[in-house]
């Protein structure tokens, strides 16, 4: 694709902002977001002009409602294979769209979808990338940067360009589902999961093409979820 990048200094919200002002196939960058956002009601916190706030701006051809979750596994996917260059510890994807390193969060995405009758019309990705950060001081359990890492910094202009162009390979791929997949955070044995119900021990048994996660709990039954219906206890 060939990428409009635009920065800015300050914003609320990046995804907000291309809605806004976005045209064509567009990045913006902002140095500091006043209120960034995760999914659902999440806070995303990031120290000014140290990590990589930024929403895309695509028109995918071809993809219908229903298969929507591709964005999610193509967006992943290229996170991935971006970061792990960098980074010694292996990199994953926590269903369905943090990415981990260990137990902890390096990165996060939020995607909005826009809809024409039964097709995508287009897609607004957030990313939220620690990058240079040293130090979290908010309440979110489990954050981590590139430099906690690495304890090295990194050009953010130069992991953005490489990222962009790790997107562009994996959209025109035909293996992003399965990428995904191979991906996974906690993907081999058994660990505690808490749904409606209460907390249990299971392990991870696929991720349907719609997006939802299925389980196996220690009785052998397959238990499936919707995105916010289950939550990871780490």
């Amino acid at each position: 694709m060939k990428w409009k990048i635009v920065h800015i200094d300050e914003t609320d919200s990046t995804n907000r902002w291309l809605k806004e002002h976005g045209e064509g196939t567009m990045v913006v960058a902002a140095e500091y977001q006043t209120a960034g956002k995760g999914c659902g009601s999440n806070s995303w916190e990031s120290e000014r002009g140290r990590n990589l706030t930024f929403s895309m701006l695509i028109h995918p051809k071809g993809i219908s409602a229903k298969d929507q979750f591709h964005i999610t596994e193509v967006v992943s996917v290229a996170l991935c294979k971006t970061l792990q260059p960098y980074i010694y510890n292996k990199v994953e994807i926590k269903w369905p769209n943090d990415i981990y390193v260990g137990d902890q969060k390096i990165c996060g995405i939020l995607i909005e979808n826009r809809l024409q009758g039964q097709e995508i019309r287009d897609c607004i990705i957030g990313i939220g990338l620690n990058v240079n950060q040293r130090a979290f001081v908010s309440d979110a359990p489990n954050p981590v940067s590139m430099y906690q890492l690495t304890r090295q910094e990194t050009d953010r202009e130069a992991l953005l360009a490489d990222f962009l162009q790790t997107f562009d390979e994996v959209m025109a791929s035909e293996t992003a589902a399965q990428d995904y997949r191979q991906r996974l955070y906690r993907s081999a044995g058994s660990y505690a999961f808490e749904d409606a119900s209460g907390r249990f021990v299971a392990e991870i048994v696929r991720v349907e093409a719609d997006g939802r996660l299925v389980l196996r709990d220690e009785r052998d039954h397959e238990r499936m979820y919707a995105f916010k219906e289950i939550k990871y206890i780490i």
